[in-house]
């Protein structure tokens, strides 16, 4: 059942320099994994450093037009704080102020250490600690902490620069470029005519949502990508907040959309063809019969091998039927002075160019990693149970799911985490450490084929080709494994440093 209550205890008083665990970000993981400690670990000191100066992380730096979930807030939200909001998918301002809301009632927020970016971490087997290097922003002046663990709630993009492609002529356009990860205050895009390029979750968000004041609005893409309509509001979820307690309400609604995620992935694994037509049928039925669907919404490859675009309310679609939006696919020759030129020929003005194309990845959040003096290369890692990896000790990182809600995962690492440190606590140990198996196999950490991982896989850690090493993307498999089984198996290596 949720705790909806604030916890009377809060956390002890920290010396200034070091804590028993340092956290680093303020974002969804971040307050999460402070909430977990506060809870389960009680007696044990931390602080929480973000390099932004504002709680939310990827929900207060995206500020783009319309950004809003990409999944239901009832399982992206926290187990123990009901969301209650009247949407289902929610604005990204929402999402925000509801993190925050968590991190001011249980006193999390008085940890939190702004402007403070980490930029390295050396672990030192005989002190059994960590020494984090720090910039403190904007001057860039250089602190240090020590910590015994160190959370790594950061995510695994680089909040400094987003993916943009070298489009031959770029600097010959004369109107307005914008890319969506660092979205100017003023721009003004009303009555003007703009060209999105992209084709995915951002992409899909800003269109409708810059539809509404532009005098029209172009999505451009390369290829087609899924895209399904689903109500923002969850009617279930709004009848059982009238008969229940908000609680109750809260995990009941969560468990459905948790099971219904789950099927719906399995038959797009199990059954392709069923699930491809299923989703191109919805299509059909939202853009009616004569809009060419198998030009611009039929993708070449399966359901579910990248990420489904969700479309709330349909707006999207809706926006198209109205003539406000058109889909252009095809690949673009070159950027001109008033727009762009595609290959086939088709010329494009515009007078606000969007680059949607893409984000960027980061192992470990960009902060460089050495253990006694030895650097560590992400790429030379295997994760274990998906948030530890092999070779270096009382380190954890948190991710979510490429198939569900990021906070269902962030919440059982959490969890877990908080009985590993209080296993290690009655027996003594200080320092543990994944030992890497000889007879597992290294697998891409991430099995999607959205461009924007194959970009990064040869610099992000491996997985396993069995547990405990493989990640399942499965939740109730992780939830067995996390909140329920061992915390200390074999291939958990526990020490105590010999003084």
């Amino acid at each position: 059942m949720p705790d909806e209550s604030p916890m009377d205890d809060r956390i002890p008083p920290a010396p200034p320099d070091h804590v028993d665990v340092l956290i680093v970000g303020a974002g969804l993981s971040g307050i999460g994994a402070a909430w977990h400690l506060q809870r389960h670990c009680p007696g044990r000191t931390y602080a929480i450093v973000e390099a932004r100066g504002a709680i939310g992380g990827t929900w207060d730096m995206f500020r783009y037009p319309g950004i809003r979930s990409d999944s239901d807030m009832f399982t992206l939200g926290y187990s123990f704080r009901p969301w209650t909001g009247e949407k289902a998918i929610a604005d990204g301002a929402d999402i925000r102020a509801y993190v925050e809301g968590v991190a001011r009632d249980f006193g999390i927020d008085r940890a939190i250490r702004f402007h403070h970016e980490v930029v390295a971490a050396a672990w030192s087997s005989a002190d059994a600690r960590w020494t984090v290097e720090l910039a403190r922003r904007p001057d860039g002046e250089r602190v240090r902490m020590t910590c015994g663990f160190l959370f790594a709630c950061s995510g695994y993009y680089d909040y400094d620069k987003g993916y943009l492609p070298d489009f031959p002529g770029m600097a010959d356009y004369k109107g307005t470029r914008v890319h969506p990860q660092f979205w100017p205050e003023d721009i003004d895009w009303s009555g003007k005519r703009v060209l999105v390029i992209g084709s995915g979750a951002t992409a899909m968000t800003l269109v409708p949502a810059m539809a509404q004041t532009a005098a029209h609005v172009t999505m451009v893409q390369r290829s087609p990508t899924y895209a399904v309509a689903r109500p923002a509001r969850d009617r279930l979820a709004d009848r059982l907040r009238r008969r229940l307690p908000m609680g109750l309400a809260y995990t009941l609604t969560r468990w459905k959309n948790v099971l219904m995620g789950m099927y719906f992935y399995r038959l797009c694994r199990r059954d392709p063809a069923r699930a491809r037509g299923l989703l191109l049928g919805g299509v059909r039925q939202m853009l009616g019969p004569d809009y060419d669907v198998g030009k611009h919404f039929t993708p070449t490859y399966n359901p579910w091998t990248q990420r489904l675009c969700l479309i709330p309310d349909a707006d999207l679609f809706r926006a198209i039927r109205r003539d406000k939006v058109s889909v252009v696919t095809d690949e673009i020759e070159r950027f001109t002075a008033t727009g762009l030129k595609m290959k086939s020929g088709v010329e494009l003005d515009g007078d606000i160019v969007v680059t949607a194309t893409g984000l960027t990845l980061k192992g470990w959040g960009g902060m460089a990693l050495s253990v006694d003096g030895r650097a560590i290369d992400p790429a030379s890692t295997m994760t274990y149970k998906g948030m530890m990896f092999t070779g270096v000790p009382n380190f954890a990182l948190w991710s979510g799911y490429t198939n569900a809600s990021w906070t269902l995962k962030a919440d059982l690492v959490s969890e877990h985490m908080c009985r590993l440190l209080n296993r290690m606590q009655s027996r003594g140990w200080t320092t543990v450490a994944p030992r890497r198996d000889p007879d597992v196999t290294p697998e891409p950490w991430l099995d999607l084929s959205s461009n924007y991982i194959l970009r990064s896989l040869d610099t992000l850690p491996k997985q396993g080709s069995k547990r405990p090493w493989k990640l399942y993307q499965n939740y109730i498999r992780d939830l067995l494994t996390l909140r329920f089984g061992t915390v200390a198996d074999k291939a958990l290596e526990f020490s105590t440093p010999k003084r």
